[in-house]
């Protein structure tokens, strides 16, 4: 009975230390697109209402999900300890909404069926990603992004363009980290708007 009863106790003891090593590591949860995108487009007041619908924005695979990516030369990884709250690309489209919805002067961002002058946009993120030029290294966060505005009856690209944000983070840290992809998705969403409301402005002129 006295062997059984270690045994027991033995095995309980071992079960337990199984569970403390399984426990997963604590994660901080972040958001991005909360910083105010929009400082003025400068895109004349006189333009005709622009409708354009939005297409699905498109990430890069690495870059998906709740993980936030970290990339040093060649070498990626994912910040340790820290997801985002939502996927990164709910978010980025998130913030890029409402960056039309705040500052738009010509866009219409339309949810619904185009009308017969509407035009589509493409928004395809290439990068999203916190750039380590060496390890332990204060990071950039880089955006790289492709545009293309679409006639969608004939679909001609009535124009494209690339944009590309990097905001230095300051210092090594998550918190800091995480503010600098604020920043630059605010400048990207008000970049977007911008280059949004001249091209199709132009379109509109021009037909």
């Amino acid at each position: 009975m006295i062997r059984s009863s270690l045994l027991i106790a033995a095995a309980s003891v071992a079960l337990s230390g199984c569970a403390l090593l399984a426990s997963p590591d604590p994660v901080q949860l972040y958001r991005f697109g909360g910083a105010s995108a929009y400082a003025g487009t400068g895109a004349t007041s006189a333009c005709p209402d622009v409708h354009v619908a939005m297409r699905r924005v498109d990430f890069p695979e690495a870059a998906r999900g709740d993980r936030i990516l970290a990339v040093t030369g060649a070498e990626a990884a994912y910040i340790k300890g820290a997801r985002w709250v939502s996927p990164a690309e709910t978010l980025f489209e998130e913030a890029l909404r409402n960056a039309f919805a705040d500052g738009g002067t010509c866009t219409v961002l339309s949810g619904g069926p185009l009308t017969r002058d509407g035009l589509l946009l493409s928004v395809d993120v290439r990068r999203f990603e916190a750039a380590y030029a060496a390890p332990g290294a204060v990071p950039d966060a880089n955006i790289v992004v492709l545009l293309r505005l679409i006639r969608p009856g004939d679909r001609t690209i009535v124009a494209e363009d690339r944009i590309t944000v990097s905001e230095s983070a300051g210092e090594n840290r998550q918190s800091a980290i995480v503010a600098a992809f604020d920043r630059a998705t605010a400048e990207v969403s008000r970049q977007i708007v911008l280059w949004t409301d001249q091209q199709g402005f132009r379109a509109t002129r021009g037909s």
